[in-house]
């Protein structure tokens, strides 16, 4: 597709939108498809939550580390939220950035943004000055919500904002104070919004880029919830931490914020992802269930802190964002006293569940299946045929909560999506008999060594059997010869001296291909990550 085609086709969905009408793609009769077998029952998240007070109300919703409330008091303070947001100018329809940290007001700005009808632009407090301003061009966004008290980091955004879209409303919430923080302001009833309207634009969680714009409405997500609500164990009674920046969609939908706000679950904020934080609030507030990227599991697993906090709370975790290696996937039970989920997602739609009720095997090697019988899921060859079972195939998936264009990008949308709208998801994966799938890697992070193919995964999976060793990142660097050279990152156990030689010399002996054991190794202090707690893979092939 030329620049110009671009321009025709974006200037032309601009034209076509009205407030909160925003195509996700889907095509009609697939809808009604999905509406009359009872996939979107025409709810709204809003009304949802509306329910949940009604049903819940006195017992614990939401806790961070400056207060505590019920869900008849969140009622109230969301709805308090929508008024203060009113005020300032937030209308149905209207984008709103939402870059906020883990709180009580994270949640509050969600629920009173959606009680208005307006789209919330789910920012990460790690996203910069680029990523801010192409929300606000794009989205379109008219208003910003963040901290009133933040870091040097988000003071720099908001400054940035403030002079180069000065037509941006900035709306400061105190997310430090123990009481509410929205004010009087005359409260509205809520919108009348459909249910296919847009109710939120989430973020592509990719590692390159500006992050793309995934257009979200009330049906697909909130089946989406319901669907990862059926495969696993969060009900009423339990605790959910959220240690992933709790705009994230693992956070949101996995069955995350909205599953345990669906099932009238507490819901406790940490302010940041460290053992020192992480695990006294396990023990403080009997923490039932979280959502981890595996760096995070890691660093728990192997902090010296663990043994001084009671975690026998702990029931279920889910780990997902990333590959979980075998080695560390074995630990959790033993060590940890608890069940692992592998979860397998993407913030496009589709999301893979290990079930609670699996064999071991499966849980520690597989990413396990779909959490939605509807989902469509293929393994292609690069001529678009389906490979073998147990063979590698590219993954491309459709489904009733799995977008068929991202929002105002005719480029991503030309090259991320089929003709019959499946979405390319760009992971090399297997599939058992069983319909257990196993993510082999990344297309685009696959290292061709003198035209061998060898997924990184391979290489860190075997890497990490060592006792030695914390974490293990594996690369392709250029090389003259062979095309790509295997570069591995490692980071050792606290305490234990390690050599690139040793590794090596570990790697030929696991009974890995000889062309897969690395041509060198690095041990490293620390990783880059993303904002969401993924290894920054780009940042170290560059740092090469």
């Amino acid at each position: 597709m030329t620049k110009e085609a671009d321009k025709q086709e974006l200037n032309a969905v601009r034209a076509a939108e009205t407030p909160g009408m925003v195509s996700t793609g889907v095509p009609e009769e697939v809808a009604r498809r999905y509406r009359e077998a009872g996939l979107w029952v025409g709810d709204h998240h809003w009304r949802m939550f509306a329910r949940t007070v009604e049903r819940y109300g006195a017992q614990p919703a939401a806790t961070d580390r400056y207060r505590s409330v019920t869900w008849a008091e969140l009622g109230e303070t969301a709805a308090a939220a929508s008024a203060r947001l009113a005020a300032s100018g937030v209308r149905r329809g209207d984008g709103v950035i939402v870059q906020m940290p883990n709180s009580v007001a994270f949640l509050e700005t969600l629920l009173g943004i959606w009680r208005l009808g307006a789209i919330p632009v789910m920012a990460l407090p790690a996203h910069g000055s680029t990523e801010i301003m192409y929300f606000a061009d794009t989205a379109p966004a008219r208003h910003y919500v963040g901290p009133a008290r933040g870091d040097r980091h988000h003071a720099r955004v908001v400054a940035h904002l403030a002079e180069q879209r000065p037509a941006v409303t900035r709306v400061e919430v105190d997310t430090r104070c123990e009481g509410s923080p929205w004010g009087e302001h005359p409260v509205a009833d809520p919108a009348d919004v459909s249910t296919a309207e847009l109710a939120f634009l989430q973020l592509s969680g990719g590692t390159t880029g500006v992050p793309k714009m995934i257009p979200k409405t009330h049906d697909d997500y909130l089946y989406s919830v319901r669907a990862s609500l059926d495969v696993c164990d969060l009900g009423e009674g339990d605790t959910l931490l959220t240690v992933l920046p709790a705009a994230h969609n693992f956070s949101m939908s996995s069955p995350g914020i909205l599953g345990a706000m669906m099932r009238g679950a507490h819901i406790v904020f940490a302010a940041d992802p460290s053992p020192t934080t992480v695990l006294p609030l396990i023990a403080r507030h009997r923490v039932t269930h979280s959502a981890l990227v595996p760096p995070m599991l890691l660093s728990y697993l192997n902090s010296p802190e663990r043994p001084r906090h009671d975690l026998s709370s702990l029931r279920t975790l889910w780990v997902g964002g990333a590959k979980l290696s075998a080695a560390a996937a074995r630990r959790v039970t033993p060590e940890l006293g608890c069940q692992l989920q592998q979860v397998f997602g993407m913030a496009e739609g589709l999301v893979n569940y290990t079930r609670l009720d699996d064999a071991a095997d499966v849980v520690v090697n597989t990413q396990g299946r779909p959490a939605s019988p509807w989902d469509e899921v293929r393994l292609i060859d690069a001529t678009g045929r389906d490979v073998p079972e147990g063979e590698p195939g590219e993954l491309i998936t459709r489904g009733p909560y799995t977008i068929r264009r991202y929002h105002r990008n005719p480029e991503a949308n030309a090259r991320s999506f089929t003709e019959d709208g499946f979405y390319r998801t760009g992971d090399i994966a297997t599939r058992d008999a069983q319909g257990n799938i196993t993510v082999v890697g990344r297309a685009k992070d696959q290292i061709n060594r003198g035209g061998e193919k060898v997924a990184p995964e391979a290489v860190e999976n075997a890497l990490l059997e060592h006792s030695g060793v914390h974490d293990v990142s594996v690369v392709g660097i250029p090389d003259e010869a062979l095309g790509e050279k295997i570069l591995a990152y490692v980071i050792r156990q606290a305490g234990r001296e390690l050599s690139a030689l040793e590794l090596r010399k570990f790697a030929r002996e696991s009974g890995l291909s000889s062309f897969a054991v690395p041509d060198a190794i690095e041990i490293v202090a620390e990783f880059p990550y993303t904002g969401v707690g993924k290894v920054s893979k780009k940042q170290q092939r560059e740092r090469d």
